[in-house]
């Protein structure tokens, strides 16, 4: 089966890239930014890249996108041409040569202010019954090619998966306050707990997906690691997460104290990936117990995949950006 994955100059595109070639599978990369697992260079946006490059695709992998940080470097046309215009050239030329699976990579942050419950109250639980209230240009132009994915479902017969993904990059928070506040892999390991997912995990949701999408037709998922907590937690989330995580998740203090580590004193929302476990059969191993296990054998919470990727960084100044860094 043929597969094009979109934005495979990116940290989930050559996530992908890498995986499907390393099984051996028929598989294009097609990207603005030229990179080792990208053979075809070309916006989403242009009609004629997107012919060229999807011509013999049974599978579609839609990665590429403009992100969160570019929301400071890019103007807002420049997302509207990329996240929106690129979403409908591609989900236009599936739907023409009879594509069997396409699968779009979203975002959290669709659900922007949703996100963010007032003080006092409990943390959010954030499912896939919660309504998105975007609070960015990156936001409204995800949300908007979901719908794009819903509506050539419904009126072309396209199957199309949406995976709203968590965290997965390595780079560094790119709120200078968050970042200054923990050391960046105690950050990254407090956020398996309720936002963060590892790249190995992302990538298993996203072949998962296309191999559902035509008994599916159409979903939205979120893919997030496995969260330890409890609707119940909520609240005490708030005002003492550290106490919440001694009890769901015991034996992480001694080697936090090890590390120079700290928990997150408060935590405001948490994900819950129960949707896609269930409907997609996804199975992620990697959760917080799990990245502190690898923590205290490895010292490092990164696994093989993120370590051959590494950092990417954001290119910036580029309209049609196809990376995939999801905020």
């Amino acid at each position: 089966m043929a597969i094009l994955v979109t934005g495979s100059s990116g940290h989930l595109g050559e996530a992908l890239m890498r995986t499907l070639r390393a099984q051996k599978q028929l598989v294009t990369g097609l990207d603005v930014m030229p990179g080792t697992y990208t053979d075809r260079v070309g916006s989403v946006a242009d009609p004629a890249a997107a012919a060229l490059a999807m011509r013999g695709v049974v599978t579609v992998i839609h990665t590429a996108t403009l992100h969160k940080p570019h929301v400071v470097s890019h103007a807002r046309d420049a997302f509207v041409e990329t996240n929106v215009m690129g979403t409908l050239v591609l989900l236009e030329e599936a739907a023409r040569v009879g594509v069997k699976s396409f699968v779009m990579t979203s975002t959290t942050s669709t659900f922007g202010d949703a996100l963010k419950p007032p003080s006092g109250a409990p943390a959010a639980w954030i499912d896939e019954q919660v309504v998105p209230v975007p609070k960015n240009i990156y936001g409204v132009t995800k949300t908007a090619a979901e719908d794009l994915c819903r509506l050539f479902f419904r009126n072309e017969q396209l199957p199309c998966i949406v995976l709203r993904t968590s965290r997965f990059f390595p780079e560094v928070d790119d709120d200078p306050g968050v970042a200054a506040a923990f050391p960046g892999d105690n950050l990254k390991a407090n956020e398996y707990l309720y936002r963060r997912v590892s790249i190995e995990d992302v990538v298993d949701a996203h072949l998962l997906a296309a191999e559902r999408a035509p008994q599916i037709g159409f979903g939205k998922y979120i893919i997030s690691a496995t969260t330890p907590f409890l609707p119940e937690d909520a609240a005490e989330l708030r005002t003492d997460a550290a106490a919440v995580v001694a009890r769901r998740v015991p034996g992480w203090r001694d080697l936090y104290a090890e590390f120079g580590w700290r928990m997150s004193p408060s935590i405001d929302r948490v994900y819950d990936n129960a949707l896609a476990r269930k409907e997609l059969g996804w199975r992620p191993k990697w959760d917080f117990a799990a990245v502190i296990t690898r923590l205290r054998e490895t010292g490092d919470i990164r696994g093989p995949l993120a370590k051959m990727i590494g950092e990417k960084g954001y290119h910036p100044g580029r309209v049609g950006f196809c990376s995939n860094l999801p905020a």
